[in-house]
């Protein structure tokens, strides 16, 4: 009997990665699963469509578990709404649903074309939003007619949404996006029985095993493999069950065997003279204020 005993779950940009290491630990500790990937490859070229989501859902039915396949395109209303109703038909409920998919393409602003921007934030943003708004458009659903609701969602954004990151602009945007969405849906939701939070993984993945070689290579002498995706399931996999009841509108950062609760945005030092400065006073208040603030923490590849 694991942690996720008899609850339906949906990972999407299960097919590799992190959302394949999220579906196989959710398996073990007895979730069933709903294995999304659309098949693409890490630029969101078209790929091998099915074969990924297939695959997983072979491995974890090796071991025992239950689990079904779906290829939709999560960015769409079509896709969206069709991952929740394959949960509802092949498994008769939706208890969780993590939003994992992405995909990259990296270029310096100058550098950065209109096509390539919306390409990122469709499959990032909108890839969480959709999801997320027909899963919640069925809790509530249960919630008005009397039926209790246990769900929970888990989102996923990076270091580049809560720092930035030089030569992702498209992608920190959109990550930093997931956050606000987080927050919103967290504090909509609860009166449903949803809660609602989200993670900042580092791991190797298709997304960042190239982009930053070295800090994602696994160790040569077989010791502890910091940057291995398992290592992020554990968190999710709490998140994402009963056992994580009463935390909602939160945000981890994880790596290796580290958990941190990051804490967002709060007022620091502020100035109030009561009435309209002009701009020098403005400047000069400013100033003052910076001088008594922390520097904010240095944008990740920044020189």
């Amino acid at each position: 009997m694991g942690i996720a005993q008899g609850r339906t779950v949906a990972v999407t940009g299960a097919g590799r990665g992190l959302g394949r290491a999220h579906a196989l630990a959710f398996a073990a500790e007895g979730a069933r699963v709903v294995v999304n990937d659309l098949g693409v490859g890490p630029d969101g070229a078209p790929g091998e469509r099915r074969g990924p989501a297939a695959r997983v859902v072979a491995e974890i039915r090796a071991l025992g578990g239950e689990a079904v396949a779906h290829a939709g395109d999560i960015a769409t209303a079509g896709g969206a709404s069709s991952l929740v109703e394959c949960a509802l038909s092949t498994f008769g409920g939706l208890d969780t649903l993590v939003n994992n998919a992405g995909f990259l393409r990296d270029r310096m602003l100058v550098n950065l074309d209109e096509d390539d921007w919306d390409a990122v934030l469709r499959v990032h943003l909108t890839g969480h939003f959709l999801p997320l708004r027909y899963a919640a458009a069925h809790w509530r659903a249960e919630a008005k007619a009397g039926r209790p609701v246990a769900a929970r969602v888990v989102n996923t954004s990076s270091g580049a949404g809560l720092l930035g990151s030089a030569g992702q602009g498209g992608y920190s945007a959109a990550k930093a996006g997931i956050l606000g969405l987080t927050l919103v849906a967290a504090a909509e939701l609860e009166r449903y029985g949803v809660q609602v939070n989200a993670i900042a993984p580092a791991a190797r993945t298709r997304m960042t095993r190239e982009a930053f070689a070295r800090t994602m290579a696994a160790p040569e002498d077989g010791g502890f493999d910091a940057m291995a995706p398992e290592n992020v399931s554990p968190l999710v996999v709490w998140l994402g069950s009963d056992a994580s009841a009463g935390v909602t509108g939160r945000v981890f950062e994880v790596e290796g065997g580290r958990i941190t609760v990051m804490e967002g945005w709060r007022p620091g030092p502020t100035a109030d003279r009561g009435a309209r400065w002009t701009p020098a006073e403005a400047g000069e208040a400013a100033t003052g204020l910076l001088s008594s603030a922390e520097a904010p923490l240095p944008v990740y590849g920044a020189r």
